[in-house]
C-alpha cells in the first residue's frame, strides 16, 4: 500500500471516529467508512483531544476574563456536551438505571433501551456533572492540558472494552461499530497515555491506573449483569473515565 493511501485510511478513520462520537459537522463520508468501524476506535483519543482542547481553550478564556472558575468550568462542561450531543451521559444515565432498575437480564436492556430516565439515572447524572464541574474549577488554574488529558485518556480506555466484552444485544451502535482487533486498541492506548503524559507529565499514569480500574469494574459489572457491553456501557465507561482522571489530578495537584 503506499503512503498517501495509508494516510487517506488514517484520515478516514478519523473521520469516522469524530462521526461516532460527536456531533460536529463533518463532510459526507463515503459508504466504506462505515463497513469497517471497528478501524477507527484507534483515533478516539484524537476526539478526546479536540473536544477537550476546544472545551478546556474556552474555560481559560473565561478565567482570562476574570470570571470565577465555577462559570469557567460549567462552560467547559457545556462546550463538551454540546460536542458530542451529550451522548456519553445518555449512557450513563441508562446505565446506572439499567443495571440497578430490574433483576433479569432481559429487563435491564428493555429498561435500557427506553428512553424514559428513571432515579438511578438522575443521581448519577447529578453526581457525574457535579464532581466533573466542582474539579473542573480547581484544575482550570492550571490550564487546559488537564482537561485535555480527562477528555483524551477516558476515550482511550472504550477500545479494550469492546474488545473485551462480547455484545450484549444483537443490534445497536456498539454491535453496528463491532469488536476491535488488537492494533486499534494498542493504538488507542498509546495515543491516550502520550497525549497524557504531553498534558501533565508522569502523573497521568496514576489517573490512567484509577480510570482503568473503574472501566473494569464497570466491565465486570456488565458482563454479570447483561452478558456483555451496549452503548449505554460504553458511553458510562468514558463518563467514569474522566471523573476518575480528574479527581487524581485533583488530589495529586491542588495542595
Amino acid at each position: 500500500m503506499r503512503k498517501t493511501d495509508i494516510l487517506c485510511a488514517w484520515c478516514l478513520n478519523a473521520a469516522t471516529a469524530f462521526a461516532l462520537l460527536t456531533r460536529v459537522p463533518l463532510p459526507r463520508l463515503p459508504n466504506s467508512a462505515f463497513d469497517r468501524q471497528a478501524n477507527a476506535v484507534w483515533a478516539f483519543p484524537m476526539v478526546g483531544l479536540v473536544v477537550g482542547g476546544l472545551a478546556g481553550s474556552i474555560g481559560v478564556f473565561t478565567l482570562a476574563l476574570g470570571l470565577p472558575a465555577t462559570v469557567a468550568a460549567g462552560l467547559v462542561l457545556a462546550v463538551q456536551i454540546g460536542l458530542t450531543g451529550a451522548m456519553h451521559e445518555d449512557g450513563l444515565a441508562d446505565t446506572a438505571d439499567g443495571l440497578w432498575g430490574a433483576w433479569t437480564r432481559e429487563r435491564r436492556l428493555e429498561i435500557m433501551k427506553d428512553s424514559v430516565i428513571g432515579t438511578y439515572g438522575v443521581l448519577a447524572l447529578i453526581l457525574s456533572v457535579g464532581l466533573r464541574w466542582m474539579a473542573l474549577a480547581a484544575l482550570l488554574p492550571f490550564g487546559i492540558w488537564p482537561v485535555v488529558a480527562a477528555a483524551t485518556l477516558s476515550r482511550s480506555l472504550l477500545p479494550p472494552l469492546m474488545a473485551g466484552l462480547p455484545h450484549a444485544r444483537d443490534n445497536g451502535l456498539s454491535r453496528s461499530v463491532g469488536a476491535p482487533t488488537r492494533g486499534p486498541v494498542a493504538v488507542s492506548l498509546i495515543l491516550g497515555l502520550a497525549v497524557g503524559w504531553f498534558a501533565v507529565g508522569p502523573i497521568i499514569v496514576g489517573a490512567w491506573l484509577v480510570a482503568a480500574v473503574l472501566v473494569l469494574a464497570l466491565a465486570l459489572l456488565a458482563r454479570s449483569r447483561i452478558g456483555g457491553q451496549t452503548g449505554d456501557i460504553l458511553g458510562a465507561a468514558e463518563q467514569l473515565g474522566e471523573i476518575a482522571v480528574l479527581l487524581t489530578l485533583l488530589a495529586l495537584v491542588v495542595p
